[in-house]
């Protein structure tokens, strides 16, 4: 087993070998890896992400950013929720317990929780990553927030059981196999004459999150979204993630990702 090094660089990042302690599947498509540091973890909050590397998949040359999922401190270990898209997260997903991953994080900036008291997670598909862990957060400051979902099918639905452990789960399906039938935007709560929410938590399809940004404006609501735009190194190198704003093109991956919708 080869020996765990820890190598600090700029802004206090780390990287780092992680040992896997967990690879559990949980649909044809989805899986998370629970990896635990040898060191005790650094502040992380909501939001940040890691960029891991894909040790023997040829064709992946650069590490692959990932939300980070949950966290327990006590145990050392963070949860990444992984969709397979290509060569690379296929790899990860036959990864062995004990094997290692070497991580650069944490990365990105993060949610902005405040003393707000009523707020709206949104999410769609593989989008509800990061939102766990802001749930999760939330509940430490005794906020339970409304959790809204948004699947294809009842098929897809993963982990449902978590996000009810931290706030009140409202599920949409394209099919109405589960939940209301429809978009995440088009669920009952969006057609409120006025919605109460002091904010609004949002990752997914880009349309989804323009279109809850637009909900939000006309209701007066402050709206964050987590962007998730393609990224090669991860901390504002290779300005590849570059989105516009209207401070100027920014780099989600530093900037970013997590974007007050009237900033974009």
């Amino acid at each position: 087993m080869s020996k765990v090094e820890t190598t600090r660089i700029p802004e206090k990042k780390l990287i780092q070998d992680f040992t896997v302690i967990q690879n559990i599947r949980l649909n044809a498509r989805h899986f998370i890896l629970e990896l635990q540091s040898p060191d005790q973890l650094p502040g992380l909050f909501p939001g940040q992400f890691v960029q891991v590397l894909v040790e023997h998949s040829p064709s992946t040359f650069l590490r692959r950013p990932f939300s980070i999922h949950e966290v327990n401190k006590e145990n050392r270990s963070i949860r990444l929720l992984i969709q397979i898209k290509g060569h690379g997260t296929e790899t990860l997903s036959h990864i062995h317990i004990l094997d290692k991953l070497n991580l650069i994080y944490p990365l990105g900036n993060f949610f902005t929780t405040g003393d707000c008291k009523k707020v709206l997670l949104a999410g769609g598909g593989c989008g509800v990553a990061p939102l766990l862990f802001l749930a999760q957060e939330l509940n430490k400051k005794g906020i339970r927030p409304i959790i809204l979902t948004g699947w294809k099918t009842k098929a897809d639905i993963f982990e449902a059981e978590k996000y009810q452990q931290y706030g009140e789960l409202l599920i949409t399906t394209e099919d109405g196999s589960e939940g209301e039938k429809g978009l995440v935007t088009q669920h009952s709560i969006f057609r409120k004459e006025k919605l109460d929410f002091e904010r609004i938590y949002c990752c997914g399809p880009d349309p989804m999150m323009k279109a809850i940004g637009k909900i939000s404006k006309t209701h007066g609501i402050d709206c964050e979204v987590s962007l998730e735009n393609t990224m090669a190194c991860g901390f504002g190198v290779c300005l590849c993630c570059v989105t516009p704003t209207i401070h100027g093109n920014q780099r989600v991956c530093t900037e970013g990702p997590v974007f007050n919708t009237n900033e974009l």
